[in-house]
């Protein structure tokens, strides 16, 4: 009797998205500037889609007022666990590839790297731990609204790496809304660097520090990140944390 293998099933066109990019190229980035755009990852309906979102309840844990909080002002909110498949293939998809760059950083601060090859069982970890909220977000930004510069550290288990998508047209949907990145240097002023996001396309960056080389090896660059002052229209935009809180 001969016994055939199924086949594999056909990738997602999330991953097939992901892993065309030019990671060797995407981590030179990563490793000079502490974030990296990639290519295309939603196309323009399923940005509409997924910014349409939104306003379902069903979808979301907790909505979170910055300006109450003093965070900023605008709103955003955290899935739940139930993600929309195209939140949750993007972050499988992501995970392998922001995971090699993870290690390598790890291993230049000479820390420990305890992300495990699967993002699910990194997640069981997390939830082990006490960190068991969705952390994913959705953010809605109007006129005049801005998030302050932040770390999204929710606890001891932390990934060093993130992803936000871009899912409005900037110059069309909206004006101002630059992604922001402070990076403070070693014996040095501060570094800042400003993205535009372009529609559907991801940008990688650093959660909490990053690998920055110094006279005697490398040491840790804190950063954080922040969204500047959204001058007309309306920005949304979709967070993708590998840790949970």
């Amino acid at each position: 009797m001969t016994t055939r293998t199924a086949p594999a099933p056909a990738p997602s066109p999330a991953q097939e998205r992901v892993d065309s990019a030019d990671w060797p190229a995407l981590t030179e980035e990563l490793d000079a500037h502490g974030c990296a755009l990639t290519p295309q990852l939603l196309t323009r309906r399923e940005c509409r889609d997924l910014a349409a979102l939104y306003d379902r309840d069903e979808l979301f844990r907790t909505t979170v007022d910055m300006a109450r909080h003093r965070f900023g002002s605008g709103r955003y909110r955290y899935f739940t666990h139930d993600l929309p498949e195209p939140v949750h293939a993007l972050r499988q998809a992501l995970y392998p590839h922001l995971l090699t760059i993870a290690r390598g950083w790890a291993e230049k601060l000479g820390r420990p790297a305890p992300w495990p090859d699967s993002l699910d069982e990194w997640l069981e970890r997390c939830h082990a731990a006490g960190q068991a909220k969705s952390s994913q977000i959705l953010l809605r930004y109007q006129a005049g609204d801005w998030n302050a510069l932040h770390r999204d550290v929710f606890g001891d288990l932390v990934f060093p790496l993130q992803v936000v998508i871009g899912l409005d047209e900037q110059g069309t949907d909206y004006t101002g809304g630059e992604f922001l990145l402070v990076e403070q240097r070693p014996r040095a002023q501060s570094r800042g660097t400003s993205t535009v996001l372009p529609q559907g396309h991801g940008l990688v960056f650093t959660t909490r520090d990053r690998p920055i080389r110094s006279t005697r090896g490398f040491s840790a660059g804190p950063v954080r990140h922040g969204v500047s002052t959204v001058r007309s229209g309306r920005r949304h935009a979709l967070g993708l944390v590998f840790h949970d809180a």
